[in-house]
């Protein structure tokens, strides 16, 4: 079966951290051209968190995870993880991971990413 799967998420204390991973299922994540990682929270729209290109070329972060998030790949795992540090309340929600097939120009954040997971909760509450 095809599929990326999120796990990791939970409960956390403001300044805690978390460690969400993406495992492809039945493809490999390399042949894609980018994995990026998405959030939503409720009753607000899916923003960009951060993505990392094939072999970790390419990266980018939103400004909100900038200093604190890292992105990385470990390709014979198969896996892309997000490391998130000083979580903060507004770090909640909804974690997605998703793949695009074609390289554009400009911030990989903005690009095209057709095939997506069914996401892990993160909730950063005291």
């Amino acid at each position: 079966q095809v599929q990326l799967v999120e796990s990791g998420g939970g409960l956390v204390q403001p300044g805690g951290s978390l460690t969400l991973s993406c495992a492809a299922s039945g493809f490999t994540l390399r042949n894609y051209a980018i994995v990026g990682w998405f959030r939503q929270a409720p009753g607000k729209e899916r923003e960009g968190v951060s993505c990392i290109s094939r072999v970790g070329g390419t990266i980018d972060y939103a400004d909100s995870a900038k200093g604190r998030f890292t992105i990385s790949r470990d390709n014979a795992k198969n896996t892309v993880y997000l490391q998130m540090n000083s979580l903060k309340p507004e770090d909640t929600g909804v974690y997605y991971c998703a793949t695009g097939s074609t390289w554009f120009s400009g911030s990989c954040l903005s690009w095209s990413y057709d095939q997506w997971g069914q996401g892990t909760q993160v909730t950063v509450s005291s």
